[in-house]
């Protein structure tokens, strides 16, 4: 027999004891117990204080808690009182058995474990907080005790679809010692205008960044509760390009006087009166873009939709500093000494795309396409502004890579012309003549610190223009693709600035609504997106 600390006891000598002296006997021994348990609970409870430390250190920088939620389990079968040595042995198994199992265990852990991917926490978003209680019948928050001083976290997103909401005011007038006065409601963004800022913002957003035809938008507005009929969207938005106008030609002005710019053109088919050769009414017309690479100023151009080198050259001609483009001939002319204060450069990307178009399974195109990647990778060892890297010594980086894989490159080009094999008119003599022509230009750009390899900023811009030639198929007439490159070039500039073009536009629409036409550009540079930025963040 044994007493209740695991200890033997005597039982002649407790028959021997007197009943009293037995029970105080007991009363220590249980004492001793109390103390045991009270030990216990207290290393249990630092345990939790502990575990709940770590899992609010945890969410605070937004980690996953896997590891803490299988600390929080092992806890609770501490105090549940289970252990892997109290559980019964398992039988013994087959190998097959056993692989089978741990592969079972496996799938679950990948699902579990979201194929290792982490979740997104989105602090950027509004919360709303829920307190969440225990809703068993059996539950009673007076006699419980608190399991853990941090609560778990569990997350749930929630949609809500646009709401259009319609504010009547009363207005009110009253007469006082001989004066009238009257209530004064919000400005209208138009005159004799229902329509508030946001409401065209919203209408702006969907059109020119998610690039949804007029059409499709109707029918989304009357999918939640707002019907607007066609003619009125289409009004809206031509006010509004009339409303941005100036702001228009501030980005115009900062682009264009930006030291460093990259320039490109995207067509967009254009509704005319006149019919072409298919008998349909339908022509080409071309969005001419300029990036304002250190401003991040995104400006468009329409011309009655011309391509012609007027154009760009009007444009471009009277700018200083670099100006980056394919080797598309009006800009090739800057290099000329007509602009002696514009230096052009390439896009090896467009050099690149034209040697894997003309196969990539001939040697020599092959061995191009490599020493073009080349340039890229040393290119990527750095980057200006990241880790103190200064354009200085990123010139000196490239002088030090550039050199001799130019000179390979060019090696490349000769062997493939002395081949007997080149035809006049192949695609890998166009690629060879394209590089031949850019060359001068190629080496350029490695005169410089903090100039790009190629026009891919302008290119990505170029795709919301794509996404909306898809979708809506064309613009209804030179009119309406003046207003759309206006209004492009706002939502683009929001773009770049990763600025939200919603509250953006309906800020500054009902900031400008009683703006006087005749208002100063200076005015507007204040409301231009990067000091937007700066004000809202």
């Amino acid at each position: 027999m044994s007493d209740l600390h695991g200890c033997p006891v005597n039982i002649s000598y407790l028959y021997a004891m007197k009943k009293d002296e037995i029970i105080e006997l007991l009363k220590e021994q249980i004492k001793g117990l109390r103390d045991d348990n009270n030990r216990l609970l207290d290393q249990i409870d630092a345990l939790i204080k502990e575990v709940s430390s770590l899992k609010e250190a945890l969410l605070q920088k937004g980690e996953s808690l896997s590891k803490q939620q299988r600390l929080t389990k092992g806890l609770a079968k501490l105090v549940s009182n289970t252990s892997e040595q109290q559980q019964a042995p398992q039988s013994a198994i087959s190998e097959e058995e056993r692989q089978k199992i741990e592969a079972e265990k496996a799938d679950k852990r990948k699902a579990r474990k979201n194929n290792g991917a982490k979740r997104d926490m989105h602090y950027e978003m509004e919360e709303e907080e829920h307190v969440v209680y225990p809703d068993d019948p059996d539950f009673d928050i007076n006699k419980a005790r608190l399991f853990t001083t941090v609560p778990r976290i569990c997350v749930r997103y929630e949609c809500v679809p646009m709401r259009f909401i319609k504010h009547v005011y009363k207005i009110h007038t009253y007469t006082q010692e001989g004066r009238l006065f009257e209530g004064k409601t919000p400005a209208s963004a138009f005159l004799n205008s229902s329509y508030d800022g946001s409401f065209i913002a919203g209408l702006m957003e969907l059109r020119y960044i998610q690039s949804l035809p007029v059409e499709r938008i109707i029918n989304y507005f009357e999918g939640h509760g707002f019907t607007l009929k066609k003619p009125t969207a289409h009004k809206l938005i031509e006010k509004a390009s009339s409303l941005f106008e100036n702001l228009y030609k501030c980005i115009r002005q900062t682009a264009l006087s930006d030291p460093y710019k990259a320039a490109d053109e995207t067509y967009y088919k254009i509704l005319v009166p006149e019919k072409n050769s298919k008998g349909k009414g339908v022509r080409k017309g071309y969005l001419w873009v300029v990036v304002g690479i250190n401003t991040r100023m995104i400006y468009l151009l329409y011309d009655d939709g011309s391509r012609s080198e007027r154009v760009i050259l009007n444009e471009l001609g009277g700018c200083k500093g670099i100006i980056q483009s394919d080797g598309y001939s009006p800009y090739r002319k800057l290099e000329s000494d007509a602009y002696p204060h514009i230096t052009r450069i390439p896009c090896l990307q467009h050099i690149k795309r034209k040697f894997i178009d003309s196969g990539e399974n001939d040697p020599d195109v092959k061995r191009s396409v490599e020493l073009i990647n080349k340039l890229y990778q040393n290119e990527h060892k750095h980057k200006v502004g990241v880790d103190g890297w200064t354009a200085e010594q990123h010139l000196a980086h490239r002088k030090k890579y550039a050199l001799d894989t130019l000179g390979e490159i060019k090696d490349v080009l000769d062997e493939i012309e002395e081949r007997g094999d080149l035809l006049p008119k192949s695609e890998l003599r166009e690629a060879i003549t394209y590089l031949r022509n850019e060359w001068n230009a190629v080496v350029d750009i490695f005169n410089y610190g903090d100039t790009f390899l190629d026009n891919n900023i302008v290119e990505r811009m170029n795709r919301y223009i794509f996404l909306s030639r898809k979708n809506s198929l064309f613009f209804g007439s030179h009119k309406g693709a003046e207003r759309g490159a206006i209004l492009y070039t706002i939502a683009l500039t929001c773009r770049m600035h990763k600025v939200n073009l919603f509250k953006y536009l309906t800020d500054v629409i009902n900031r400008t609504a009683e703006w006087q036409p005749n208002t100063p550009l200076e005015k507007y540079r204040e409301l231009l997106p990067d000091k937007w930025e700066k004000e809202n963040s």
